[in-house]
């Protein structure tokens, strides 16, 4: 079959010439066989207009391509990608005219976001949530301002996980701080803070589901046992779990003694009542000093006992404050 239309066709926006010359029935048959019709040939001796038999759209292909591969209707690959940033979330406005691989969009919150086509099908999958930059500074802002840090800016080392906070509520000092530590509260200042062994920290016991109607209790110390219980004891986030109590300690270095203590004591008075290790490490990143729920209530007036002699010594500490700078100011 020879063509000798004259004229051109629109296509995808540009107008090409038709060209003249034998259309092969082996074109036709490859055509037929790969989903399209051959409608003419344009723009050059080797370039061939196809219309689509799902989409009845036409696009332009190098004969080559028909005979040798499956030929991709841009027409069709469009409405998936308009397809699956619906069921992400977004609206597709444009691509990216500097990389084929990506486009923006406009994301649920309403900013304009630049993503892989990929990435937006992993979102419609489910395998992640339609993140936003600008939503995310703005979390990684109230994040550092609930610990009395300002967020100055990205890693100058190019790590994603890290930003760089000033000290607002303290000392000034500027610190590289991965976003998850300060959602934890687990970093100290490098100009005024001090080591775990001499802050602040707490006895605490929590309780674990680790399977419906099957109870564990963790007695342990931490520095912020709420960063303990929702962020690195448990191996999965949906996890049942509770903080049961906290005892206040003067440091780090004296709630870890008190803990060895309790440990020991409850090994000598309650023997057996430690679950194995096999028990427990599906669900939780720790390897001992969990304990069977019968042990609960043992624990909690253990700590109730601590939390007595705490408060007296720390009220006798601080009367012979009181009487020290008494007989400073009589002197």
């Amino acid at each position: 079959m020879t063509q000798n239309t004259s004229g051109s066709l629109i296509i995808r926006g540009e107008e090409l010439p038709i060209q003249p010359g034998k259309i092969h029935p082996k074109w036709h048959d490859a055509a037929k066989a790969k989903g399209y019709r051959v409608v003419a040939r344009v723009k050059d001796k080797n370039t061939l207009a196809l219309e689509c038999e799902t989409c009845g759209n036409i696009h332009a292909s190098r004969y080559y391509v028909l005979m040798n591969f499956q030929p991709e209707c841009p027409h069709c690959v469009e409405a998936r990608w308009q397809e699956t940033a619906r069921e992400a979330g977004f609206e597709l406005l444009r691509r990216d005219p500097q990389n084929r691989h990506y486009a923006f969009y406009r994301a649920p919150c309403g900013h304009e976001v630049r993503r892989q086509f990929g990435s937006v099908l992993r979102v419609a999958r489910g395998e992640f949530g339609p993140e936003c930059e600008a939503c995310q500074e703005a979390r990684d802002r109230e994040d550092a301002r609930a610990r009395g840090w300002d967020l100055v800016g990205a890693d100058p080392k190019g790590k994603a996980n890290y930003r760089i906070y000033r000290h607002a509520d303290g000392c000034g000092a500027l610190s590289r701080i991965t976003r998850g530590n300060i959602v934890t509260g687990r970093f100290t200042c490098p100009g005024c803070g001090e080591g775990w062994s001499t802050e602040p920290s707490y006895l605490y016991a929590m309780r674990f589901e680790l399977q419906p109607g099957k109870h564990a209790v963790k007695l342990g110390y931490s520095r912020i046992p709420e960063s303990r219980l929702n962020y690195q004891l448990h191996r999965d986030p949906e996890l049942p779990r509770e903080l049961l109590c906290k005892v206040p300690m003067r440091t780090g270095r004296h709630a870890q003694r008190i803990e060895k203590r309790a440990h020991k004591w409850l090994a000598t008075q309650h023997p057996g009542m430690e679950l194995p290790h096999s028990d427990f490490a599906a669900y939780l990143r720790v390897k001992s000093e969990l304990y069977r729920a019968e042990l609960e209530p043992v624990i909690l007036r253990l700590l109730d006992r601590i939390a007595r002699k705490e408060a007296r010594a720390a009220a006798k500490s601080f009367a012979r404050q009181r009487s020290r700078s008494k007989r400073m100011r009589d002197s």
